[in-house]
């Protein structure tokens, strides 16, 4: 008596527990909005450059792996959240930022081949990007109110630039109405030219500014591609896709909704056709939800619409592992077993046939990942994760409510595990027996 009084009081605490977590991670603070979503949900740009050769600047296989870490450091640095960049064969990169609100300038950005270049009068080379201090670039307000681009070089980037602004200023005009053009130092971004300030003094201290922007955000695109360097290699964008965040929404919605359909059809089923049994499986559906989308916030994990996909099938095999185990139940009792024997057969029996389905789906889920790329690869990691943790509320939470239903006092009948053609679990006639 002691034992199922017991047994009664922790499975209303569970039910209490699950449903309570329930309301609040799904309802009142949704682990969901914590799930980060990929390009095809929250909208983005997908494009791809390719490598073009260009005097000096050859298309090379470490050319285009350098190219690849500038634009990582360029994208990281626009703060973009969860980028996907990679190569595609020899002279192609694949970008995909989701959330970007302005691809156009992004895009521009990011492909800039951001080549800065001093030049004297007669088109000499003074200091380049290679000279620059990642550090020392920055956006500033001047006391115009003008919004300008700091600059600082290295060492021997401040001597030759030194040296070049001493020359220049021996060339500074007497006569304001008058200008010598061996005074002024242009400055070349991408080989055009931005500004071609007259040297007023000797610049010692190796800074200087731009100026001419009309925007904080524009000036800042530009400092982002110089603190990266230039790209080693011309890019050009052979193929752009700009996927809206309402189409995104749209198909969210879609995929949310053919979720819960699914997901409400199979909990109905569970119910109607296993009664408590089937109840309680439910319940551990809802924890197989909790805990699936807790491990997608703790592994910072993006889901994608491929993704969702892959959660509806690994619900679909975490209820087939249920419908397993309680046909192997029933098979157990129609052989004349007690219900708890029966249980531990039923599970013992089911356990291969589960961990064998589930192998080969995880090793499909493998093989998506190791050659699959972007979404694909999502839907193979929400995949493999589905996989095992409907193993685990199927073989472990399952069980464990069904034994203390079955220590809470439930017996085989009409609302628990009756095999069908039998009263209570009792053995059928044997075939060819006597006829009474």
């Amino acid at each position: 008596m002691f034992v199922r009084k017991n047994s009664a009081l922790l499975l209303a605490l569970i039910f209490l527990a699950v449903a309570a977590a329930g309301v609040y991670f799904l309802k009142v603070n949704p682990l969901w909005d914590r799930v980060k979503k990929g390009l095809d949900i929250q909208g983005g740009i997908h494009v791809v450059f390719e490598g073009v050769d260009t005097p000096g600047m050859p298309v090379t296989s470490k050319a285009m792996e350098d190219a690849k870490r500038i634009i990582e450091d360029r994208v990281n640095r626009l703060g973009v959240a969860e980028p996907v960049i990679q190569r595609q064969g020899d002279r192609r990169i694949i970008v995909e930022l989701p959330g970007i609100k302005d691809p156009d300038k992004a895009l521009e950005a990011i492909g800039r081949t951001a080549l800065l270049e001093f030049k004297d009068s007669e088109g000499k080379v003074i200091v380049s990007g290679k000279d620059l201090d990642p550090g020392g670039v920055g956006v500033e307000i001047d006391q115009a109110n003008r919004t300008v681009v700091t600059l600082r070089f290295k060492k021997e980037g401040t001597k030759r630039f030194a040296e070049a602004t001493r020359m220049a200023y021996q060339f500074r005009p007497k006569d304001p109405q008058q200008d010598d053009p061996r005074n002024h130092i242009g400055i070349y971004l991408d080989g055009k030219l931005v500004q071609n300030p007259g040297v007023e003094s000797p610049i010692e201290n190796g800074r200087a500014i731009i100026t001419g922007y009309g925007s904080v955000e524009e000036a800042r695109r530009v400092v982002v591609a110089l603190q990266s360097g230039a790209l080693p290699v011309k890019l050009v964008p052979v193929e752009n896709r700009t996927i809206s965040p309402t189409l995104g929404r749209d198909s969210l919605r879609r995929s949310q909704t053919a979720a819960v359909i699914g997901t409400a059809a199979v909990l109905a089923f569970m119910f109607l056709y296993y009664r408590v049994p089937g109840l309680w499986a439910d319940l551990a559906l809802l924890i197989y939800l909790l805990i699936f989308l807790g491990v997608l916030v703790g592994l910072n994990a993006t889901l994608t619409l491929p993704g969702i996909a892959g959660f509806v099938l690994s619900i679909g095999m975490a209820v087939d592992a249920n419908v397993i185990i309680f046909e192997r139940i029933k098979e157990e009792l129609r052989l004349g077993k007690t219900i708890r024997s029966a249980m531990d057969a039923g599970f013992a029996n089911a356990f291969r046939a589960i961990f064998d389905s589930n192998a080969t789906t995880l090793l499909g889920a493998a093989v998506l990942f190791y050659f699959g790329t972007g979404p694909v690869r999502g839907f193979a990691v929400t995949l493999a994760l589905g996989v095992l943790i409907s193993m685990f509320t199927a073989i472990v939470i399952t069980r464990f409510m069904l034994r203390l239903l079955v220590d809470a006092g439930m017996k085989a009948g009409p609302f628990f595990f009756t095999a069908p053609g039998t009263a209570e679990g009792a053995p059928q006639p044997a075939a060819g027996g006597a006829k009474g």
